[in-house]
Parts: structure tokens; C-alpha cells; sequence
């Protein structure tokens, strides 16, 4: 009998010494579930030779702040990347575009994993839970697309999108708007 019960217990030791893995695993799963930036690229340029870069800005808006906010964190980022700003006979071209959209708030359905122990053994649940959303049923969705062009043939060379979310403007929308300008950037140029 206390051989089943060792065993037991360590059976048990070894479902508490998984319950990390699992949970980790879970948020890992999530995490990989958000939205990350895109890119695309010409293949065949060779981005090695890019050292400086000039910025096109947005001529009409219906949001100059945020127009303002995208080319300020574009040139910063570019500029921490290591690449100099130069007006005039820049080895690269920046401009950039963005849309503001409408979405659906989510229908407050969702999925847990969790993992627990009783008795002498252990085990993993699922389950669900719905939520009822309050205020309003709108979401705001910004993407901001980063074009990268060959000031000599006019050509794309290189773009990048991403997105975020935010309910009203100021500081929070500004430091999404950073936020997501660097993360596009992280990927430029792209690694071949």
C-alpha cells in the first residue's frame, strides 16, 4: 500500500511541477494570437547600402495629430536605427498612410485552460465564460502602413503595417502610435 501511495504522490509532484509549463504554454498560445506586423519586400534590392533617408509627409487629413504623431516616432526610430535624416539626396524615401476604422468589440466570449490538484492526483480544466460588454459595441482600429521607396526609379522597395486599438486620443493613442511605428520598423531592413 505505500508503494501506491508514493507513486501516487508523485504523481502528484509531477502534475504541480507541470502546472507552470501549462499555464506558460496557455499564455504563449494567446500571445501568438495578437496581431503582428507585416512586411514585404523587394527580394532582390539590396538594403545593405541604405544610410540615409528623407521623409514625404501627409498632405491632407482629417487627423494632422495623428499625422503629426507617425512621422515624428517614423524619423525617431529611423534615426535610432542608426540611419541619417537628409532632405535632400537621401539613399532612401519614407512615406507613410493610415486609416481609422470602426470594429466590433468582441463578443466577450472566451476560453481558459487552468490546471489545479485534488485529492492524490491532479488534473487540467477548460472552460468558458461570456461576458456582457459595456458602453459602447465600436471599437477604434488604426493601421499605419510604412513605405520604404527608391528615390531613383520612384520604385517600392519595402512596406510594413500594423495596428492598434484605442478608445479616445491623447497620451495612451500617442504611445500606441509609438508603439506600433517601432514595431513595423523592427523589421526594416528585412533580414534576408
Amino acid at each position: 500500500m505505500k508503494t501506491l501511495r508514493r507513486s501516487g504522490q508523485l504523481f502528484s509532484r509531477h502534475i504541480r511541477w507541470h502546472q507552470p509549463i501549462i499555464v506558460l504554454s496557455a499564455l504563449l498560445l494567446l500571445a501568438s494570437c495578437s496581431a503582428k506586423p507585416k512586411q514585404d519586400y523587394d527580394v532582390n534590392y539590396d538594403f545593405s547600402s541604405l544610410k540615409t533617408f528623407s521623409q514625404l509627409t501627409v498632405k491632407q487629413t482629417d487627423d494632422p495629430l495623428t499625422a503629426d504623431r507617425i512621422n515624428a516616432d517614423i524619423k525617431q526610430t529611423l534615426l535610432n536605427q542608426g540611419y541619417v535624416y537628409q532632405a535632400d539626396n537621401a539613399d532612401f524615401i519614407v512615406n507613410y498612410t493610415f486609416v481609422t476604422e470602426d470594429k466590433e468589440k468582441d463578443s466577450g466570449l472566451s476560453i481558459g485552460l487552468g490546471s489545479g490538484t485534488w485529492g492524490s492526483g491532479g488534473g487540467i480544466g477548460l472552460g468558458t465564460s461570456i461576458g456582457i460588454p459595456l458602453g459602447s459595441d465600436t471599437a477604434k482600429t488604426q493601421t499605419i502602413q510604412i513605405d520604404i521607396v527608391d528615390p531613383k526609379d520612384k520604385r517600392l522597395i519595402w512596406r510594413g503595417n500594423g495596428q492598434y486599438h484605442f478608445d479616445q486620443g491623447g497620451e495612451e493613442k500617442a504611445l500606441e502610435i509609438n508603439k506600433t511605428v517601432m514595431a513595423i520598423l523592427a523589421q526594416f531592413p528585412p533580414q534576408k
